[in-house]
């Protein structure tokens, strides 16, 4: 159990949250939600001790998982060492047991100290250390090859995987997860989630995978209105039980305006009168009916619209022999298909498996795109008449020029364009007022996704190619993009591991498995059930 009394948190003139007293109980797995910028990861560093809070007290176990965010801090150290650090006691037992053994002129202090580091060793289970962490391992996806190396000679994905198994390692009480399914593939996210339901203590997790806080989560714990609420089920349920109290809170409030204004309008009428009894009443109860002010929400939502300047012809993409190897290991081999308008592809698959390649194969001649025979090694592509495409690539580094600003770098893509309709788009993304004069130099990652998508409905694309485009959005970003891919007439090619996507947006699956794709025509959700 966690828990939290009377907590507050300001930056400046910025209120997160005010006066918090809540109580996160044992049995009980906790999504806390709230947009970008709400002070979620403040609340989980304040849960963890990483931070203290300016006002009031956090009590929690002696025993907490925490998922890492440095993913360079364990670099020297073996795979399976950092899995064991995550239970600290154990690990600082084990590096000492091994310090004493290793000196050649022991003496009866240190055979005593020795029994004691065997105690805790024993106690938590470090007889069965290597064995425990390699199961959570595998069931990451971590092979036993890699058990064995050094964290600095994993790649980003794989180190996540690790860093997760640490925190899950040695039974902690509470457990501690900021954004758990970054760079995790969907057998990945699915691992987790079964895990995750099995876990006996406190799990608390941020995440803006709506469909994982669906299917793990017993309650919400949302930062709005300057406050933490608990609502119980998962994210859907909150949003339906939020949205039911603010509009009854409303309501209530819009009662409250109109008696007011009656009581107001008889004492303006009858206060020089006789029936000053009546009017003193009155007043007091226009102080006893006075509307409670209500706090302001701090969600916003961006509006994500795609519209095409024109459609495509009927078949946008056809491709054959499609072939790209990576130091000489085929990724993928011999890929043809024909593609008909207004179909949208998801792609999926293992990490590794080959779909940002087979992306990067057919945009290597793409109309617009700038040329780069080098991501394919054979096969012909051939886009059909009229198209234009709209890209979001997994890695945007080096997609926003810097040493400019949000309108400048923007204003690019249409010089024809005015500038009330760039600070518009610009609006709909949430960059309001100064934020069109911001640096592109010093654009988070959030922003800059929404800055893409800003190019993109600028442009007006007839295709969309969008690969990992949720990695740094927020929920409501999220939602907004599944709601405008739902409604795009144009062609989709989707890489995700948000499962609302797949199932809300896919008329087409490419599955992405032992080195060959399989193109299934149907729904994600026919897909899935053709797997089970």
């Amino acid at each position: 159990m966690i828990s939290v009394s009377g907590v507050s948190m300001r930056y400046g003139s910025k209120v997160l949250f005010e006066d918090v007293s809540t109580v996160f109980s044992s049995g009980r797995r906790y999504g806390l939600t709230g947009p970008n910028g709400a002070g979620k990861s403040t609340f989980m560093k304040l849960l963890t001790g990483e931070l203290d809070p300016q006002r009031g007290t956090v009590v929690r176990p002696p025993k907490l998982g925490v998922l890492r965010q440095d993913h360079f801090a364990f670099d020297e150290y073996r795979v399976i060492d950092t899995v064991v650090m995550g239970n600290r006691r154990l690990w600082n037992a084990l590096a000492e047991r091994d310090a004493l053994y290793a000196r050649t002129d022991m003496s009866n202090e240190d055979g005593m100290r020795l029994g004691e580091l065997e105690g805790i060793v024993g106690e938590e289970d470090g007889y069965t250390a290597e064995s425990d962490a390699a199961i959570l391992l595998q069931g990451l996806d971590i092979p036993d090859a890699l058990h064995e190396r050094t964290m600095g000679e994993l790649q980003g994905g794989q180190k996540v995987r690790v860093l997760l198994a640490q925190a899950l390692y040695g039974h902690p009480a509470a457990l501690l997860l900021d954004e758990p399914t970054n760079h995790l593939d969907l057998d990945s996210i699915h691992w987790l989630e079964e895990f995750l339901g099995r876990y006996e203590g406190t799990l608390i997790v941020i995440s803006h995978d709506r469909h994982f806080l669906n299917n793990v989560c017993t309650h919400i714990a949302d930062i709005d209105y300057e406050t933490i609420i608990t609502y119980t089920g998962g994210y859907d349920d909150m949003v339906v039980a939020k949205t039911q109290i603010r509009s009854t809170l409303e309501s209530q409030n819009e009662q409250r305006e109109k008696k007011i204004a009656q009581l107001n309008d008889f004492i303006a009428r009858f206060s020089a009168g006789t029936r000053s009894s009546q009017v003193q009443s009155r007043r007091k109860e226009v102080e006893r009916l006075q509307t409670t002010e209500l706090a302001r929400s701090n969600i916003q939502r961006p509006y994500i619209k795609f519209s095409m300047k024109r459609p495509s012809g009927k078949v946008p993409l056809e491709c054959r022999g499609i072939s790209k190897a990576h130091g000489g290991t085929p990724v993928v081999s011999a890929f043809g298909v024909v593609l008909n308008r207004g179909e949208k592809v998801v792609l999926v698959g293992r990490n590794g498996a080959g779909k940002t390649t087979l992306l990067k194969a057919l945009l290597a001649d793409a109309p617009d795109m700038p040329p780069s025979p080098s991501d394919r090694d054979a096969g012909d592509v051939r886009w059909g008449h009229e198209v234009s495409i709209g890209y979001f690539p997994q890695d945007s580094t080096g997609e926003i020029e810097k040493s400019t600003t949000v309108v400048e770098w923007l204003h690019r893509f249409d010089p024809d364009a005015s500038r009330q309709d760039i600070h518009g788009l610009l609006g709909q993304m949430l960059f309001s007022g100064e934020d069109g004069y911001k640096p592109t130099d010093a654009l988070s990652g959030g922003e800059t996704a929404r800055l893409l998508f800003c190019r993109i409905m600028l442009q007006k694309p007839n295709v969309l190619i969008l690969d990992e485009p949720t990695n740094h959005l927020d929920l409501e970003a999220i939602n907004a993009l599944n709601i405008a891919l739902q409604k795009f007439e144009g062609t989709v090619l989707l890489v995700t591991h948000d499962e609302d996507l797949l199932e809300e947006v896919g008329t087409r699956v490419w599955q992405f498995e032992g080195g060959r794709i399989t193109d299934f025509k149907g729904s994600y959700e026919e897909f899935a059930g053709t797997t089970a």
